[in-house]
């Protein structure tokens, strides 16, 4: 068989579609048994797709709920040793299958499914800013939390710089509980924990949290004791303290980048050893958690898992230990609960961010109260999505 065996190639037609096919031709390459369909593009290049995908993503109504976008062909139907019998084009790439099934692909769907090395980032990659690390220079990103509340251009744009940058902070909410939930529905839903829908950081008699005490709270992540730790963090600074009580942040994915240039023992340790973390008491209802994590999780730096006050003593093999203390590299970032910025709200990524505060002292007649809230990064990047294509479209 020749190196590209051409089924069919019809009169060249103009489309006004950026995608549009030129000519269409299936292929079987020396050497491989995977059997292709060559489309090649009227502004330049070529894409293959392998005949076996194309009949697993067939869009027909009886192999694709549409209005779900969810595939109803089951992988016991799919043969997937398929011929191909007729390919044809009209703007769209049609197939018939030896079953006499037919298959329509639009020039737009599958350019955007490109196989080729060179294809563009599509789908859902596309949406992932390019992160920025970053030290104590950093001018945290604002926004305004009544825009982000009413406009979609407002609120893609504050999504996209806690994507790039890990923490926003928002100003002119009220300074009232209820604001941490008016912005998790403009997103989706509150994440429920063992401490409720949303929490009330205060200090409190017998505290069931070393958050609820007025003393100093160390850099940590929230939640490593879970398997699965919430995603995203809202704090809104109801009332400030007389004194003290400043949050610190820092970037956990750059200190574990300075971390693996400067030490790189260290730095594996903490990628390959695992830590206990528990966290027992009663809230919103009676928990008592226990999880395994490694400090940083994975060796390209997806997520951070550190918390002083829920680690837990039992640390595993000897080697362990030393991996229970996270070095911390200069590059505090000073924000928020200063007595000006009563009202505003903070909205940081909790898989990359270390926060933390400074001891503090609360007013005789008002003491200092923030709430919280979380989220999950599945519910962000989906409205995220939903955003982009409202105030973008396919751009």
């Amino acid at each position: 068989m020749s190196t590209f065996w051409r089924l069919a190639r019809p009169a060249l037609q103009r489309s006004t579609s950026a995608a549009a096919c030129r000519a269409l031709r299936a292929c079987r390459r020396p050497g491989h048994e995977e059997r292709m369909v060559e489309v090649e593009w009227e502004g330049g290049g070529h894409s293959l797709y392998p005949f076996t995908w194309l009949r697993d993503n067939c869009q027909c109504p009886l192999c694709t709920l549409d209005s779900a976008q969810a595939r109803k062909l089951s992988m016991l139907d799919l043969d997937v040793h398929t011929g191909l019998d007729v390919t044809f084009l009209r703007k769209r790439v049609s197939v018939l299958w030896p079953d006499r099934h037919t298959s329509a692909f639009d020039a737009d769907w599958l350019k955007r499914r490109c196989f080729s090395a060179a294809r563009p980032l599509s789908l859902s990659l596309s949406l992932l800013p390019e992160r920025h690390y970053w030290d104590s220079e950093l001018r945290v990103p604002t926004a305004d939390f009544q825009e982000v509340l009413r406009d979609d251009r407002a609120a893609l744009d504050w999504l996209l710089a806690l994507r790039r940058v890990g923490v926003v902070h928002l100003t002119g909410a009220a300074t009232e509980r209820g604001a941490v939930a008016r912005l998790a529905e403009r997103v989706g839903y509150l994440r429920l924990t063992f401490y409720g829908h949303t929490w009330q950081v205060q200090d409190k008699p017998m505290a069931n949290n070393v958050a609820y005490t007025s003393g100093k709270l160390g850099l940590h992540t929230d939640y490593p004791a879970m398997h699965f730790a919430p995603g995203v963090q809202f704090l809104h600074c109801i009332s400030a303290a007389e004194e003290g009580g400043e949050s610190e942040m820092v970037d956990g994915f750059h200190m574990a980048e300075l971390l693996r240039r400067e030490d790189p023992e260290a730095f594996r340790t903490l990628c390959s050893v695992h830590v206990d973390f528990t966290d027992t008491g009663t809230d919103y209802c009676d928990f008592m958690l226990q999880s395994k994590k490694k400090s940083i999780a994975e060796g390209r730096v997806v997520r951070i898992n550190y918390n002083n006050a829920t680690r837990d003593s039992g640390a595993g093999p000897p080697r362990a230990a030393g991996a229970t203390l996270l070095p911390v590299h200069p590059g505090y970032v000073d924000v928020m609960n200063r007595r000006e910025n009563v009202g505003d709200m903070l909205t940081f990524d909790n898989w990359r961010l270390l926060h933390g505060r400074r001891d503090y002292r609360s007013r005789a007649d008002r003491a200092r109260h923030l709430e919280g809230a979380y989220l999950d990064w599945d519910e962000v990047m989906s409205r995220l999505r939903i955003l982009r294509s409202s105030v973008r479209g396919n751009a």
